[in-house]
């Protein structure tokens, strides 16, 4: 009894700093988004006001205004999300197709294929920027190219340019493949003996069980989607097809920077990806959970 009575106090400091901790980090962590906000409500005068306002003293919208009439965000927001969302469907898809067959079909090379495609996931996307640009040009048979591949501009200038390099990543394969593995072979063996084909068995029985890892690959895949800038900037250059963070380039020009409608907009910017976090949270902590259990 007394070693417990002596423990229980330390126990209890113990908690109380690691909560500490905790909220120290999480408010450390939320000040930018918080700092973004208050300067995107604050008037221009107000923004570089010493001593600094942590909350303004007069709040306007204004700078939203200006955010969606000087440039046409409306257009971008439809572009980053069609790309996103595309990028999602193929990424869920496509992945958990290859996942399925490395963590249960047995082939020759599966071993050797699974290697290489994660040993991908080393080589810098730097390096594959001129490659991946010079097959998407030369693509036959579309954007006014021959069965050559020469005369016209491919796929560049199209969505596609976007969603195709990463239809299938290397890190969409491994972690589906993962997911798969946690799985019981008492499933496949019951199906088979039931006529069933393995593409039945990967849609009908497996697919169905892996919702928290396609909604925690879901959200992964739409942030990085949603946050393209430099890969685009590339592939386009038809401003109709610029995405939203092309778009928050336009408010520094000259060396100088608008940063009322940038913040605004930027704010505007964030709110898809939260949105998605928020709706698909309770997958993504069954996920970790299905995952810690196994």
């Amino acid at each position: 009894m007394l070693a417990r009575k002596r423990v229980k106090p330390l126990g209890v400091l113990g908690d109380v700093l690691f909560y500490g901790g905790l909220t120290l980090v999480a408010l450390v962590m939320a000040l930018p988004f918080y700092w973004m906000v208050v300067t995107s409500l604050k008037p221009n005068a107000d923004i570089f006001r010493d001593p600094v306002q942590w909350w303004p003293e007069r709040v306007t919208f204004e700078h939203y205004v200006k955010a969606f009439t000087t440039v046409p965000f409306a257009r971008y927001f439809y572009n980053s999300f069609v790309m996103a969302a595309l990028g999602v469907l193929a990424n869920l898809f496509l992945g958990s197709l290859a996942g399925y067959a490395f963590a249960r079909l047995r082939f020759p090379g599966r071993e050797a294929l699974f290697r290489m495609k994660l040993a991908s996931l080393l080589v810098p996307g730097i390096i594959t920027l001129i490659p991946t640009f010079i097959i998407l040009r030369t693509f036959p048979l579309v954007g006014g190219n021959d069965l050559a591949g020469q005369g016209g501009y491919g796929l560049l200038n199209s969505y596609w340019a976007v969603v195709l390099p990463g239809a299938a990543g290397a890190f969409a394969v491994f972690f589906m493949r993962q997911f798969f593995r946690t799985l019981p072979d008492d499933l496949v063996d019951a199906a088979r003996v039931d006529g069933a084909s393995e593409f039945l068995i990967f849609w009908r029985i497996y697919l169905p069980l892996c919702r928290p890892a396609l909604a925690t690959l879901g959200i992964f895949t739409f942030q990085a989607g949603w946050n393209l800038f430099l890969w685009p900037l590339i592939v386009f250059n038809d401003p109709d097809m610029a995405t939203v963070q092309m778009g928050l380039q336009s408010f520094s020009f000259n060396h100088t920077t608008d940063y009322g409608p940038l913040m605004a907009a930027s704010v505007v910017v964030s709110l898809p990806v939260l949105l998605v976090f928020v709706f698909a949270q309770r997958y993504f902590t069954q996920s970790i959970a299905f995952t810690g259990t196994k």
